[in-house]
């Protein structure tokens, strides 16, 4: 193995907190795959979690994968090295199971890539007994896995909890990999791709979907019922993740709000909030050993007893993004001395915020904004998306303002914007809605840099336009959406600007989808009606 390589391992393994040792022989050897950098995937709740649980089994061993660094990547090549594990080097290869988390559209070539460095086939079809099991979860697995579907084995659709402890209950009693994708699939929430086909019509969609015998029409998602009883918390603690050194602790699944745009908030439900009990006391266990605490909620606003788990005494806390209102302003005076909070309003004008169901007002905004930055904080984050539907000018027009106004009530602090570009989801009401094109994405960006250019203390951050297409691709994608995959890993782009022949991407992307034809993900039921979504995607162009 290349000396740099190794060497680089070792660095990131002599910072960690929590690394798990494990002898591998006679255990189930099992290789959790991030297809992204370590320094994402260790901020990664569910893959710490994960990771956690599979070592706290006696006759399991879990060692760690990344995807390789991108300056990196050539050097892998060259010298054929595997991908392999931080714990003892191993190369991917050499596992019984690969299992893949994936909480990002953007990282399927990450994933494909992975394996061809691994000398392992891609495609499940090619592989032999002798080939790891390729498995994957993870938040993309709730929704759509259609475009990864030929490559995975096992795909475990929903929250893993139980569904990982009955998986490997099948593995160990199973010998051979038929009998064993067998057993699993009457497992509720496990999907395997191959014993279904799927045949399109010649307009380009689908025509029908066939199951194998045995294999059940509908995929439903697990869910656990109570998040208190989760294992889903750091395992790892390590100044190289993206929240450097922090402990993370789930204290909400779900959202109550279900914005229109927004897939957790529509795949994760019901809502669930820990018990207040567990949480002090996940929280005091690690702030004994002084760690800073990460609390994990897509609406911690909304958390019933925020307040007081935030007034305990002796610990740093830092949350995920608030909600624009009076709660949020009363946890803020908790926080004072943090660097940075961050709200979404994610839209301009209060038209545009009803159409996508987001239900705070302009004073919510500009109140909670005050707020913040008198309390001492150094830095406000802004969240706000461009090409939603429905969007008129008058909207950017009106985040121009917002973020002027919010200046002019107080010149303390920095503001940074993040602008993002709208991504129809499965599962959410816009679920059938076009993305905007590329020419007017990047008219709209240069429009509110240059409507904030002279404010003082604002800074505006963007994602990459064509970066927002390609997750459209691979959120809307079936199966046809492999080979894409495919030529992105082997690096071949040029599809994305010349057309692909293996399937119309502008009818994937810019294209009106209607209520009467067969979507890619429909096999799964998520526990939200297609007939309710349509109905919210007509009131929100109504409004």
């Amino acid at each position: 193995m290349n000396r740099k390589f190794l060497d680089k391992a070792n660095v990131l393994l002599s910072g960690e907190k929590g690394t798990v040792f494990k002898d591998p022989g006679g255990r189930i050897n099992i290789a959790l795959c991030y297809p992204n950098s370590y320094s994402v995937g260790m901020s990664s709740l569910g893959f710490q979690g994960i990771y956690g649980f599979l070592n706290s089994l006696p006759d399991v061993v879990c060692e760690r994968v990344f995807f390789p660094d991108e300056d990196d990547l050539e050097d892998f090549v060259r010298s054929r090295t595997e991908p392999f594990s931080l714990e003892s080097k191993r190369p991917l290869s050499a596992f019984d199971i690969a299992a893949f988390s994936v909480s990002f559209e953007n990282d399927y070539p990450h994933l494909v890539r992975m394996l061809q460095l691994a000398h392992i086939p891609a495609r499940s079809a090619e592989r032999e007994g002798h080939h790891p099991l390729i498995i994957m979860g993870g938040v993309c697995a709730f929704y759509n896995p259609e475009p990864l579907a030929d490559f995975m084995d096992v795909i475990f659709v929903g929250e893993a909890e139980e569904m990982l402890e009955e998986f490997l209950a099948a593995y160990r009693s199973e010998t051979g990999r038929e009998k064993l994708l067998r057993q699993a699939s009457g497992i509720e929430g496990v999907y395997i791709p191959s014993w279904y086909t799927v045949e399109y019509g010649a307009d380009g969609k689908i025509a029908a979907r066939t199951a194998a015998a045995g294999a059940p029409e509908m995929i439903r998602k697990r869910s656990i019922r109570d998040i208190s009883k989760s294992f889903l918390r750091s395992s790892v603690l390590t100044p190289a993740a993206e929240f450097s050194d922090m402990y993370l602790i789930e204290a909400m699944r779900g959202c109550p709000w279900s914005c229109r745009f927004c897939v957790a908030g529509h795949i994760y439900r019901p809502v669930r909030k820990k018990d207040l009990a567990q949480l002090r006391e996940e929280v005091s266990e690690a702030a004994a050993k002084g760690w800073k605490v990460g609390l994990i909620g897509p609406s911690l606003s909304d958390y019933p007893h925020a307040e007081e788990v935030l007034g305990m005494e002796g610990v740093d806390f830092s949350i995920t993004s608030l909600r624009a209102n009076a709660k949020s302003g009363r946890m803020v005076q908790l926080m004072k001395g943090h660097r940075s909070i961050s709200i979404a309003p994610e839209a301009g004008t209060q038209r545009l915020r009803n159409v996508i169901n987001k239900k705070i007002s302009d004073d919510d905004i500009y109140e909670t904004a005050r707020t913040i930055l008198e309390s001492g904080v150094d830095t406000l984050r802004l969240y706000f998306m461009i090409g939603l539907p429905t969007e008129r000018a008058e909207d950017i027009e009106g985040l121009i303002d917002v973020v002027k106004t919010i200046r002019r009530n107080t010149r303390r602090g920095y503001i940074r914007l993040t602008v993002s570009t709208f991504v129809p989801k499965p599962f959410t009401p816009f679920q059938w809605h076009p993305m905007e094109p590329l020419k007017s994405i990047k008219e709209k960006l240069r429009t509110i840099k240059k409507g904030l250019a002279q404010e003082k203390g604002v800074r505006v951050f963007h994602d990459v336009p064509k970066h927002a297409h390609l997750q459209g691709l691979f959120a809307r994608g079936d199966r046809r959406t492999g080979r894409i995959i495919e030529r992105l890993a082997e690096n071949d782009t040029d599809m994305l600007k010349d057309g692909s022949p293996d399937m119309d991407i502008g009818s994937v992307i810019f294209r009106q989808w209607d209520l009467a034809e067969v979507l890619p993900w429909d096999f799964i039921d998520a526990g939200v009606g297609k007939e309710h979504l349509w109905s919210e995607y007509r009131k929100a162009l109504d409004a």
